[in-house]
């Protein structure tokens, strides 16, 4: 039996155990099988990932399919965090927004560049904010998140931008140029 295949549900089964599922030309793994033998097999299949934390759990727990799909897409939105990019004025880095707003005007989207994109178990700001400190996903490539950064929600309806503040996180309008979503930042 090989290593990492597709069984008749459409799971996929990492030595033994639900990784994750495809639907179509998609497909949803746990962040836990992230490695590059998960992404060989399935580049080679030609499956674009979307990498979750939690879809392990739901699938092992005895989750009918069907809620670990609906589970996976409906509620989270996909995050994708935004710092500073390292030739931007010093003067930005972790400042407040209303500081950075006296000083600079609104944050300008051009000074940022996308450190990370991918979906987490939350959309809880706060819990983003832990995440991103505590337990940085394997393929983050930033620093800790820090005041200054930008925290993207979004899905198919749209995006909404808030700022890592002084104390919590501000809500603001940042229109960087349109992404995509990148599996392998």
């Amino acid at each position: 039996m090989p290593k990492i295949y597709l069984d008749r549900d459409d799971r996929i089964i990492c030595y033994g155990n639900p990784a994750g599922f495809v639907r179509g030309d998609d497909a949803v793994v746990d962040n836990l099988f992230h490695t590059e033998e998960m992404t060989a097999f399935l580049e080679k299949r030609q499956i674009i990932a979307t990498w979750q934390d939690g879809i392990y759990d739901r699938l092992s727990s005895g989750a009918p399919m069907e809620e670990a799909v609906a589970e996976s897409s409906a509620r989270l939105k996909f995050v994708r965090i935004w710092q500073l990019k390292p030739n931007a004025d010093i003067g930005l880095k972790f400042i407040s927004y209303d500081e950075v707003c006296k000083r600079y005007g609104e944050p300008d989207p051009a000074n940022y560049a996308a450190v990370w994109d991918g979906c987490l178990e939350t959309n809880n700001l706060e819990e983003i904010y832990a995440k991103f400190n505590l337990n940085h996903p394997a393929d983050f490539t930033g620093h800790s998140l820090s005041m200054s950064d930008v925290v993207e929600l979004y899905n198919d309806s749209g995006s909404e931008f808030h700022y890592c503040d002084r104390c919590g996180f501000t809500e603001i309008s940042f229109q960087p140029p349109q992404q995509t979503q990148q599996q392998n930042m």
